[in-house]
Order: C-alpha cells, then sequence, then structure tokens
C-alpha cells in the first residue's frame, strides 16, 4: 500500500484503529514535512527502541550518532541494527540541484529488527536521521519504537531557510544554537545571519574593532557574536544538514558603519575597509556557500560598488547573494551575484540565476492565525517544485521595532509555526496558487486546501507538546472556529453609527434601505477583511470600502459552565511599524467591539503611548500573543460571540488593515480549549454558504 497523498495515511491510521487493528500508519502521521512516498511493511513488527542497536556503515553524521546514544542500551535482548549504504541515486526521486547545497533524498526501510538507510550523502543521511527521530517521539503513551513503514523522500526545493535580524536586535547564542537544532529536526536547512543594520553591527572584526563599540550602537549596546562564535555556530548547524548564510548589508543599511568610521560605505575609504571586513567574513565562516552583500534601500552611487565586492567575495572561492530588487540596478544586466533574494512585491525572479522566494514571507508583518494559513497554502513563486530560477523560501524576521525580551522575537512573530509551514512547503512542494491569488482565506472544511492545512495544524500542534513544548509558541487550533460574516454595511465614516444587526442581532440576512446584505461563512481564529498588503494579497473582501461597518458572529457550545481565556485582537501590531497604541478602553483605533452573550467585553489597559509613534518604543501589550488571555466566563450549552467592525481611517497606523481574531484557549492560553463547538448558525436555517 503506496501513498503520496498525506492524508490518506492519516485516514488510514483512523479507520485501522476504529476497528481496533494495528495501524502501520500510527505514529508516521505525525511527520513533519511529510515525506513524499510512504508505505506500510505489510506483515512486519515495528522496530522496539531501548535495546542495543548496532550500527552498520563505513560512515555515520552527528543525527544518526545523537540517535543511537537516545535509543540505544545495553540492557539485553534480542540485538537489532541500522545499516546504511551509501548510492549514487535514489530510485523515485526527482531532486533539482542547487551549486554549494548536497542532494537530500534518502530511503529508509523498518522492519522489526532492521532500519535500512540508502543515503547520497552525510546530509542525505541526516535527512533520514532527522526522519527516524519524528518516528521515535511518535508515542504518546511514552512507549518508544518505529513503526514498519519504507519512506522514500526528497525535497521540492533545495532552500528551506530562515532568517533573523540580529542587526538590530541581538539574538544570544546560545539561543541560535537551540533554534537551529530544533528547526533542522524538521529539515530546515538554511540560517541566514542577518549581522549589520543601522541600530549595530554585530560580527566582529579584528581589522576594525570600533564596528562593535558599543558607543556605535543603539539598541542593545555592546552585544555583537565574536568571530570564533560565527565559525562554532556554522559548524554546530552544518552538524545538523545546515547551511549559514551570513549577511553584512551593503551600502543601505549601514548607519552603524558610519557613525564607526567616520564616512560612507560608498566612500573610496569605504570600499577598501568593506574588502577587509569580507576577507574576515570569509575566514570566520569557512563552511558557507555563500556570502550575503544585501545591496537594498540604497540608491547606488558608485556603478564599480557592488562588482568590486562581488569580486571580493568570490576571490574567497564563496558565491554572492544580494537582495533583488536594488535600487536604481537592472541586476539582470550584469554578472555581479550568483544568487538573489526576492523580496517585496517588486521582486522578480532573474533569468539564469537562482532566486530565493521573500516577497511574502517577512513574518514580521504577520498576524498569529490568518496569514499563516497564506503561507502554508501559497506555492513557493507561482512554481509547484523547484526550478533553475525559483529555489525556495527563508522566512524573515525584521525587528524594526524592539521588543521587551528575546522570547518576544519568536512569541511576537510566531516563528516557530510560520518556519514549519513555510519549511514543509518547500520540502513538499505543490500549493494550489501563488499568495497574490489565493490570498489568506481559509476556504471550507472538505475543500482540498481547507483538508491539507488541518493535517499540517494536527501535525504542528503534536509537536507543540513534543520537541517544542516549553516553546513561545502562541498558534493554536484554528481549523474548527467558524464564523458568519456580513456584507459591509455603508456608516456615513461614523465607528459608531447603529446599522441593523446592532437591533437585530444575528441574522442570515438583513435590509437597509433598499439594499438587502448577506452573510458568508469564514473559518479560522483570525480573519483578514482587508490583507495587510490589500489590492496586492486577497482577504475576506474583494474591494473594501472605508466608511463601511461589517459584523461577525459565532454560538459556541460549552458542555460546561467554565473559565476559558479568549485571544483577542483587532489590529496585529506588526513589529516593523511605529503605530501608537489603540487609545484608553478601545480595542484598536478604528473602534471595533465585541460582545459575549451581548456583555460587551473590554480591553486590558494598554501599556504603550497612544499619542506618539516611535519606531524605537518597544511594542509592549499591542498583541495578544503578548498579554496574559482575557479571561472569559462561559454557560453551558451555547455562547454568542458577536463582534462590530467598523472600516474607518486609523490615526497613526501606516498600514490599513482590516481584521478580527477571536479564539477560547485554556485559562492560560497555551492549548485551544477541548470539548466545544464552534457554529455561527445553530439556529439560523437558510443562511448562505
Amino acid at each position: 500500500m503506496q501513498a503520496r497523498n498525506p492524508f490518506l495515511y492519516a485516514v488510514l491510521a483512523i479507520i485501522l484503529t476504529a476497528i481496533g487493528h494495528q495501524s502501520a500508519f500510527g505514529k508516521a502521521e505525525h511527520l513533519l514535512p511529510v515525506p513524499k512516498i510512504i508505505a506500510e511493511n505489510e506483515g512486519a513488527s515495528r522496530f522496539e527502541l531501548g535495546r542495543p542497536i548496532a550500527l552498520l556503515s563505513d560512515s555515520s553524521c552527528y543525527v544518526l550518532d545523537e540517535f543511537l546514544k537516545r535509543f540505544s542500551n545495553d540492557k539485553g535482548g534480542r540485538g537489532a541494527t541500522i545499516s546504511v549504504r551509501f548510492v549514487d541515486d535514489i530510485q523515485g526521486s526527482s531532486e533539482k540541484p542547487l551549486a554549494g547545497y548536497r542532494r537530500e533524498a534518502y530511503s529508509l526501510r523498518v522492519s522489526a529488527d532492521t532500519v535500512e538507510i540508502l543515503a547520497l550523502n552525510l546530509v542525505s543521511l541526516t535527512r533520514a536521521a532527522q526522519t527516524l527521530w519524528q518516528l521515535a517521539e511518535g508515542w504518546e503513551s511514552g512507549e518508544e519504537a518505529l513503526e514498519p513503514v519504507s519512506i522514500t523522500d526528497w525535497p521540492a526545493f533545495p532552500v528551506r531557510g530562515f532568517m533573523h535580524d540580529c542587526g538590530r536586535s541581538y539574538i544570544d547564542t546560545r539561543e541560535i544554537l537551540h533554534e537551529i537544532d530544533l528547526l533542522s529536526r524538521f529539515k530546515v536547512n538554511t540560517f541566514h545571519f542577518h549581522l549589520t543594520e543601522n541600530q549595530a553591527w554585530r560580527m566582529q572584526i579584528l581589522s576594525y574593532p570600533q564596528l562593535t563599540a558599543a558607543e556605535t550602537m543603539t539598541r542593545d549596546q555592546g552585544k555583537f557574536y565574536t568571530q570564533a562564535e560565527c565559525t562554532f555556530i556554522e559548524r554546530y548547524a552544518r552538524t545538523r544538514g545546515v547551511y549559514v548564510i551570513p549577511e553584512i548589508d551593503m551600502p543601505g543599511h549601514s548607519g552603524a558603519f558610519a557613525r564607526a568610521m567616520g564616512h560612507d560605505m560608498q566612500t573610496a575609504e569605504g570600499k577598501t575597509e568593506l574588502k577587509r571586513i569580507l576577507a574576515e567574513v570569509a575566514a570566520a565562516f569557512p563552511l558557507a556557500p555563500y556570502i550575503h552583500i544585501g545591496a537594498d534601500e540604497r540608491q547606488i552611487t558608485d556603478p564599480t560598488f557592488l562588482p568590486e565586492m562581488a569580486e571580493t567575495v568570490r576571490r574567497t572561492g564563496r558565491k554572492v547573494v544580494v537582495w533583488n530588487p536594488i535600487r536604481g540596478v537592472d541586476i539582470a544586466a550584469q554578472d555581479f551575484c550568483d544568487m538573489t533574494q526576492m523580496w517585496s512585491t517588486a521582486g522578480r525572479a532573474v533569468p539564469g540565476k537562482p532566486n530565493i522566494d521573500c516577497r511574502y514571507n517577512y513574518i514580521n508583518h504577520f498576524d498569529c492565525f490568518a496569514d499563516i494559513v497564506g503561507l502554508y497554502k501559497s506555492n513557493i513563486y507561482y512554481q509547484q517544485a523547484a526550478t533553475d530560477e525559483a529555489v525556495g523560501t527563508v522566512t524573515a524576521v525584521w525587528n524594526d521595532r524592539p521588543l521587551p525580551l528575546q522570547s518576544d522575537i519568536l512569541r511576537q512573530n510566531n516563528f516557530y509555526a510560520c518556519v514549519l509551514a513555510s519549511a514543509e512547503r518547500a520540502w513538499k512542494g505543490g500549493g494550489e496558487e501563488y499568495i497574490e491569488q489565493g490570498g489568506v482565506t481559509l476556504p471550507p472544511e472538505g475543500s482540498d486546501v481547507y483538508e491539507e492545512f488541518a493535517d499540517w495544524e494536527r501535525r504542528f500542534l503534536f509537536h507543540k507538546r513534543h520537541s517544542l513544548a516549553g516553546e513561545p509558541v502562541p498558534y493554536v487550533r484554528q481549523t474548527n472556529v467558524r464564523w458568519l460574516i456580513t456584507d459591509a454595511f455603508p456608516n456615513g465614516g461614523q465607528a459608531a453609527a447603529v446599522l441593523p444587526p446592532d437591533t437585530l442581532g444575528p441574522q442570515p440576512l438583513f435590509v437597509l434601505g433598499a439594499d438587502t446584505f448577506r452573510t458568508r461563512r469564514a473559518t479560522g481564529a483570525a480573519v483578514y477583511l482587508r490583507h495587510t498588503w490589500g489590492g496586492v494579497v486577497p482577504a475576506f473582501f474583494d474591494d473594501p470600502q472605508t466608511g463601511t461597518t461589517a459584523y461577525a458572529w459565532t454560538f459556541v457550545y460549552s458542555p460546561l459552565e467554565q473559565t476559558a481565556g479568549a485571544l483577542v485582537e483587532f489590529q496585529n501590531y506588526s513589529r516593523s511599524e511605529s503605530d501608537p497604541s489603540p487609545f484608553p478602553s478601545q480595542w484598536d483605533r478604528k473602534g471595533s467591539r465585541l460582545w459575549l452573550n451581548d456583555e460587551e467585553l473590554l480591553p486590558p489597559q494598554w501599556l504603550g503611548n497612544p499619542d506618539e509613534a516611535n519606531p524605537e518604543q518597544p511594542l509592549l501589550n499591542e498583541n495578544f500573543s503578548a498579554r496574559k488571555p482575557l479571561e472569559v466566563r462561559l454557560r453551558k450549552g451555547w455562547n454568542k460571540v458577536f463582534l462590530k467592525l467598523p472600516y474607518v481611517p486609523a490615526p497613526g497606523v501606516r498600514l490599513n488593515k482590516w481584521m478580527f481574531t477571536f479564539v477560547l484557549t485554556d485559562p492560560e492560553g497555551r492549548n485551544a480549549l477541548d470539548g466545544i463547538t464552534y457554529d455561527p448558525a445553530p439556529r439560523l436555517p437558510g443562511t448562505a454558504e
């Protein structure tokens, strides 16, 4: 029995369990990313761990060695073997190579006493070992065994990465290593290390120690990475199959350089210094196949600047990455780079070169629920699998706005969920549409897109309970949250205008004058009525107009009276914007309101400044992920949740998003509330689907 569709083996597991039959896919159903091909070894027993296990191989890798240390012991009993054979090709695989990256396809076969692995190289073997780890931790009961399965697997795209903006906000070395360790378990294979910014230069340069002097930094003063730390991070990452791409941003985002050196990068002195700097960068990252030289968001005034910097990098034996687009430069017309990283809507793949898609992967602009739907269901730059010009994606975190704690960077950006959703899409390929066509709205239950996302959510939440336990993960189950949302009523520009739903409550349709206003269903803990990048990324309304108000509601069935938490948000504050806090006693600056069982729920006391937009003022409790959940009391039976959503100008807010978030959780906000049902129309027959 063979399956390329992940839902097939998930459904099989449910069916076989229901009829009391041992399921061969009972633990393989948790694998993330899903393998390309998985088959049951019919008649085989599971491979018991916790006994003597011998490795039969001429070579091993760090992850496999650690697997054996963890799951093999000398307690006796029938012994077992893991055999590794290196081959030139994995039958059935189809992998797009990328210069500087090793091929990753592998196959493994698990039976009662033997695990047989075919690998192409040590990176390929690492991927097989990472799959074994996930198979071993798939037991909720504490038992340790591997299901008797055969897997053949390979990535659709060779680049699946994450980026930290350590130039703005320093992240300590221990945390970076921890993230590399966790993410590599899910076959994330690239860490883009953004080391320099206007706020600070974070990499030690022996030739110019003034670059990392505390007085040249405007944030996290005095914090930087020594060259020894950089080398250690890279070697640590490589043992886990992760490539590090260091970035020295030039000539843009170079305020810290100018303060330290006393001149601009595009001067004769600046170019001479940068050449020495790049030589030190290459020496500190001896394994890096690529060095990133930035080049974005600054007019290139010296036409020789980028070619000279690129040639300096190439003389070290490395390849050159630049951001795309570059202001005033036609990248395709010159040969100063070997790969581009597309950002913003204006980024376009350069013919004849590999390009990384980051155009809509800046998760510092993302909310925690709706945007991840768009991220997961989108394909990568219009492609189902890698081409010569589309090689993968990097999920980027830009910390223009400071956050109080290092962990807030992970929590408020929904870091682990976003990186792993994007990385699975890049591993498995596919995706129905590019986000510019498909948007961020989750289709209804029963659609292929819904079922695929729900399966990813199920698997991600399993790992949240296991390898990600204790990490700052604000994501909870949302695929069971269902809404009805009205057409938008004209409100004359008045957020407080009283309209039919205010007095009539939930109805299938409303009449106002000569116009009929209907309702439509939506799914998810958050719904964008207009996206952050409205006009480019589709949302619930095709063409939302200011001076209108929409209403949303659902009914929640609780089997008992209970106290719960509610995650509530009406504007997700981007970590790259200097928007002021909401006004006191208001959820947002548009006048959105929320009721539970006809009792209005009021926001917390905001800790930020509602009168000032300051890019260096930390984001505090503006986002739900940075505060305790709202405490609510549910009745036994049905509970009405009702939202009023004006779309009027929001003073001081640059990005004109229109959205809401509501989902019920345990009182701590860690997990979705169990045992409840969301139904927006339990008493409303005839409601439009």
